[in-house]
């Protein structure tokens, strides 16, 4: 494999982590958190979610893409990697546990982006015409928020365990 090329898949990657990761984080860390403190109860709380969702999930997508597309070229080009289903050394564990936790977060994304905005989307726009229920908004937005932090719980399970399979 040439230096160059695994360079620049490297690069990606790395770029590719920090624009889904750091978005959950920047979201639910304090964006979501400081939207509601001072969009409580103003209807606008519900457009600038919406609005950001809109806006991270192409960037999202476009990352999970990359991640596997240069993750799978760069397992490839390991030394270590002995091929599918060989998991006879350390590394390699780790890795399963690594495609178990990139699984997790496919599962949390999917979830998140045809499961709950979708139905967010609807209640916000019944809410801004009164004729939507916040409390459910509350109850979905929770769930959104809960599935952003295990989407981040897996995404750091990752970081970990790249740091583990480096380090061997």
């Amino acid at each position: 494999m040439s230096q160059p090329i695994l360079a620049i898949s490297y690069f990606f990657h790395l770029v590719a982590t920090v624009v889904w990761l750091g978005g959950l984080l920047v979201l639910s860390v304090w964006v979501f958190p400081e939207a509601q403190k001072q969009l409580r109860a103003h209807p606008a709380r519900y457009q600038l979610v919406n609005r950001l969702r809109k806006r991270f999930t192409p960037w999202a997508n476009f990352s999970l893409v990359i991640l596997i597309a240069s993750g799978m070229f760069q397992m490839s080009a390991d030394q270590q990697y002995l091929g599918m289903l060989n998991f006879s050394n350390s590394w390699s564990r780790a890795l399963l546990w690594k495609h178990i936790a990139m699984l997790g977060m496919l599962v949390c994304s999917l979830t998140l982006q045809y499961g709950l905005a979708p139905r967010l989307e609807r209640v916000s726009l019944l809410i801004q015409h009164q004729q939507g229920n916040e409390d459910q908004w509350e109850r979905l937005h929770g769930q959104e928020i809960r599935l952003a932090w295990l989407n981040m719980f897996f995404g750091f399970m990752i970081l970990g365990l790249t740091a583990w399979m480096t380090s061997l």
